[in-house]
C-alpha cells in the first residue's frame, strides 16, 4: 500500500441517486480508486439481510464510471453488494469500505436494524476496516456539509493509522452547522428500545394493512459516555462495533447451570 493509493469501497442503504451517497463518494474521490457498489431501491431496515434462493442483477453504470470511479447496481441488499465487491467486481482487496452517509440516526439499537452498519458489518467480518456513517436527518434534501466535513477527517485518520481489523465504526453526525459541531467523541452504544406502533388500514381486497411506526426510548438520558449524550451535545459519535457478539462475561456463569439432558 505504500506505492499504492487507497482502493475504496463504498456503499449505502438509500440506493444510487441518495444525496449522502454521493457526499460520501465526494469525500474519498481524491484518496484513491473507488468503487460504488449499490442498492438499486432504498433497503433501509434490512439490517444484515442477504438475497437467498434468487438470483441477484448487477448494472455497470458506464455513464457516470471514469478509470478511478465505478459505479454499480445491484438488485440486493447493501450485504449482498459488500459480498459480491469482494468476489466479483472489484480488482482486488479494498483498502477500506465506507457506507453511507445514511438519512437518518443509525445510534443505538437503532444499529442493530440498520442495513447502512450491515455493509459496515460484512466488512469487518471479512477484516477489512469498514465505516458506517449517519446523519440524523432524513429529509431526502439534508444538508450534508457538517456530515462530509466529519466523514473526510475520520477517513484520512483510519485509513492513515488503521484500527483492529474485527472492529467498524458506527458513526452518527449531527444535523448542526459546521461551525456548531464540537468535534468526534468516542463513546458506547446507548441502551435503548423502540416502542412499535401500527397504523392500520384496509385495502381494495378488505385486508388489514398495517404500517410500523414507533417512538424511541433512552434508558440512559443524560448518560456522557453514550452516542445519544455526543450527538444531543454537538459532537459526531464514533463507536467502536466488533463482530464478535459474545458475552464474555456471562459465558462461566452459565457453564455453571445444569444443562445434563440425562437429569
Amino acid at each position: 500500500m505504500a506505492n499504492t493509493k487507497p482502493l475504496i469501497l463504498v456503499t449505502n442503504d438509500d440506493g444510487k441517486d441518495a444525496k449522502g451517497l454521493k457526499a460520501l463518494i465526494e469525500v474519498v474521490r481524491p484518496l484513491g480508486p473507488v468503487y460504488a457498489v449499490v442498492p438499486e431501491t432504498s433497503q433501509s431496515g434490512m439490517s444484515h439481510a442477504i438475497s437467498v434462493r434468487k438470483s441477484i442483477r448487477v448494472q455497470y453504470h458506464k455513464e457516470v464510471s471514469t478509470d478511478h470511479y465505478h459505479c454499480y447496481t445491484v438488485s440486493g441488499t447493501p450485504v449482498d453488494c459488500i459480498k459480491l465487491a469482494l468476489n466479483k467486481l472489484l480488482p482486488r482487496r479494498p483498502d477500506l469500505v465506507v457506507s453511507g452517509i445514511n438519512h437518518g440516526s443509525n445510534a443505538s439499537v437503532n444499529l442493530i436494524y440498520s442495513a447502512t452498519m450491515g455493509a459496515a458489518i460484512e466488512g469487518a467480518i471479512n477484516r477489512i476496516r469498514s465505516i458506517g456513517f449517519s446523519l440524523l436527518d432524513f429529509d431526502p434534501d439534508a444538508d450534508f456539509t457538517t456530515a462530509a466535513l466529519i466523514s473526510k477527517k475520520l477517513i484520512r485518520q483510519v485509513l492513515a493509522n488503521g484500527y483492529h481489523p474485527d472492529l467498524c465504526l458506527n458513526v452518527n453526525i449531527p444535523a448542526i452547522d459546521p461551525k456548531e459541531i464540537k468535534g468526534l467523541r468516542v463513546c458506547r452504544q446507548t441502551r435503548g428500545y423502540w416502542v412499535e406502533e401500527f397504523e392500520e388500514s384496509t385495502d381494495d381486497q378488505g385486508n388489514r394493512v398495517f404500517l410500523l411506526t414507533g417512538s424511541y426510548t433512552n434508558l440512559e438520558p443524560g448518560h456522557p459516555e453514550t452516542d445519544e449524550w455526543a450527538l444531543e451535545n454537538g459532537y459526531a459519535a464514533v463507536v467502536p462495533v466488533e463482530v464478535d457478539h459474545t458475552r464474555y462475561e456471562d459465558v462461566d456463569t452459565l457453564k455453571d447451570l445444569n444443562f445434563d439432558l440425562n437429569k
